[in-house]
């Protein structure tokens, strides 16, 4: 009997029915037994998200400052054949719970030398969240096999608008002039592939899984364009977490005032530095093609486009 552990947190469902559709074919199998850790926050986030509210945790989602969760229901002593652990993007990093579960005593014991496949669900950028999980897996011992990406169908400029609106109404589609957000629907139902493909190699042998399984998939798609962008970005990011958490706690006055001229600054720099990044980046690809080229099977990796 193999044994596979999902690890998930999700607000709006859409990454537990992502999980789902990965799984479905590993839950099918007779000799594949599949446990679910759901991490629940001991403190609950609300969604939709207040407006300001959801500023409020930039700084500890950016620093990967852990927050209580509630105990987690698995036994950390079991030896998992294999981990999936689904993930949202928060402020270009691993979503809070995501980095609370990463820091606790339980998944030290749980993803020391064990395979790990990262599955993620956001807007269009993840890969310096990805690289901060990476460095944490690294760090607590475990080997990272595959990474699936999906992404909002509705495009990067539409997502813009349409994905903080589902954060802050609840509504995937709350006005007629917004394109649907999310990931689109037949991509979701087409996930299932990975979990095919994680059932092959599980049951091919008993060995341990030290190859991508997912490779020649479409387990991700790297935007080159966007690169240069949340590396600039996660600069920014850091620099005004650093200086909103000397401010105060989340909810002190003096973070709130910080938080007001942040968000003026990351709207400027949205509208500015991101699409200007992103054009001199396709003036110049001519000139960087070869290390375009390498970051983008960087980054693709390990399963590849």
């Amino acid at each position: 009997m193999r044994h596979v552990l999902v690890v998930h947190f999700s607000q709006t469902g859409q990454l537990d029915r992502l999980a789902q559709s990965v799984c479905a074919p590993l839950r099918e199998c007779d000799g594949i037994e599949v446990d679910f850790l759901t991490l629940q926050p001991a403190q609950p986030f609300p969604f939709p998200w207040p407006f300001l509210g959801f500023f409020r945790i930039f700084p500890e989602t950016v620093l990967m400052k852990p927050q209580p969760l509630l105990p987690l229901a698995v036994d950390a002593d079991k030896r998992y054949d294999l981990v999936i652990l689904a993930y949202q993007v928060w402020f270009l990093s691993p979503s809070l719970p995501c980095t609370s579960f990463l820091a606790s005593p339980e998944a030290a014991r749980l993803l020391k030398d064990t395979p790990v496949v990262t599955l993620i669900g956001c807007r269009n950028m993840w890969l310096m969240a990805q690289e901060k999980v990476k460095a944490r897996l690294q760090a607590l011992g475990a080997k990272l096999v595959d990474n699936v990406v999906l992404t909002d169908a509705c495009g990067t400029a539409a997502s813009f608008l349409a994905t903080p609106l589902w954060m802050f109404t609840g509504r995937q589609k709350p006005y007629s002039w917004v394109p649907r957000a999310g990931i689109d629907e037949r991509e979701l139902a087409a996930a299932s592939r990975f979990g095919d493909a994680m059932a092959r190699r599980l049951l091919a042998d008993q060995q341990p899984i030290e190859t991508p399984m997912l490779a020649g998939l479409g387990a991700v798609k790297v935007d080159e364009k966007l690169i240069a962008s949340e590396k600039v970005g996660n600069r920014s990011f850091t620099l005004w977490s650093r200086l909103l958490s000397a401010l105060g706690p989340q909810q002190s006055r003096r973070r709130g005032a910080g938080l007001v001229l942040y968000i003026v600054f990351l709207i400027c720099l949205i509208l500015t530095v991101v699409p200007i990044t992103a054009v001199l980046k396709k003036l110049l690809a001519p000139l960087f093609k070869g290390r375009i080229q390498r970051e983008k099977a960087y980054f693709a990796g390990p399963s590849g486009e």
